[in-house]
């Protein structure tokens, strides 16, 4: 046990610096990638913007006008709070306005009980949690004499915690979709044991690049939207699942920055 410990705590300092160069980069990254299907929804709905009326007003049954004021003021909130969002502005205003833009939309579109919709959408509120998270962290920091905030400190653990309790459960939703094979199960193994890690906090941050690497790999070979030209509809779909990992995978990267919070094994081994 003590030569795994060893082991364990060597790879963990080779691992340190070769991350140390990518480390000022992550959190840029990380936020940029968490509001990309934001941003690529807003897009979609400006380009598509005659069939999205469309669908509103014939299958959802959306006056005139209102289908129009509903997909201007989701464009507007969200290209608005992802611009906070990336500049570190007004954290709690931008997540409050994606948040929103996620339960308004899946009422609106007809998608709230579809259980693959519920379960990614879930984890991108994990994600904009741990940006929550992030925020709540840096204001700690930077409060006077370099004193914290014990609401901040506290909020921003239950915050961790539930970030990484939802951010996990993209993997629910690969686990259960598909047909199973031999890499499935070996990649689901791998990443189920990942999502266990990072939901207790032990070895999150480690066990968080595991999984955005999974994700990374899976994503440009199951979600490769760019290769489909023959159906535009299930181009739109694998696009939108697509940016949706992306996101999630920006929740992740905060988690490598931020940590896993107090609610931890990693925080309370700190303690011993």
């Amino acid at each position: 046990m003590d030569q795994l410990k060893n082991v364990s705590e060597q790879t963990e300092d080779v691992l340190e610096k070769l991350n140390r160069p990518l480390k000022p980069y992550i959190p840029w990254v990380a936020r940029a990638l968490l509001v990309s299907t934001f941003i690529e929804d807003a897009a979609r709905i400006v380009m598509q913007w005659q069939n999205q009326l469309y669908f509103l007003q014939a299958y959802r049954g959306f006056p005139w006008g209102i289908s129009h004021f509903f997909l201007l003021a989701n464009v507007v909130t969200m290209l608005a709070c992802s611009g906070l969002a990336i500049s570190r502005r007004s954290t709690e205003i931008a997540v409050g306005g994606l948040f929103a833009v996620i339960v308004v939309q899946g009422f609106a579109y007809g998608l709230i009980f579809d259980f693959n919709f519920f379960v990614r959408n879930l984890s991108v509120v994990g994600g904009l949690l741990m940006l929550l998270a992030e925020g709540l962290v840096a204001k700690r920091r930077s409060v006077f004499a370099g004193l914290p905030s014990m609401s901040d400190e506290d909020r921003s653990k239950y915050v961790l915690l539930g970030g990484r309790i939802l951010l996990v459960l993209l993997f629910v939703s690969f686990v259960f979709s598909g047909t199973f094979s031999l890499t499935r199960m070996v990649v689901s193994a791998i990443g189920g044991l990942s999502c266990l890690m990072v939901a207790v906090g032990f070895k999150a941050k480690w066990s968080a690049i595991v999984l955005v690497s999974i994700l990374s790999i899976f994503n440009l070979m199951v979600n490769n939207w760019w290769s489909i030209d023959f159906n535009p509809t299930h181009r739109d779909f694998v696009k939108y699942d697509f940016f949706q990992t992306l996101s999630i995978m920006g929740g992740f990267l905060l988690l490598v920055n931020v940590g896993p919070g107090g609610f931890s094994v990693d925080e309370k081994k700190k303690n011993f």
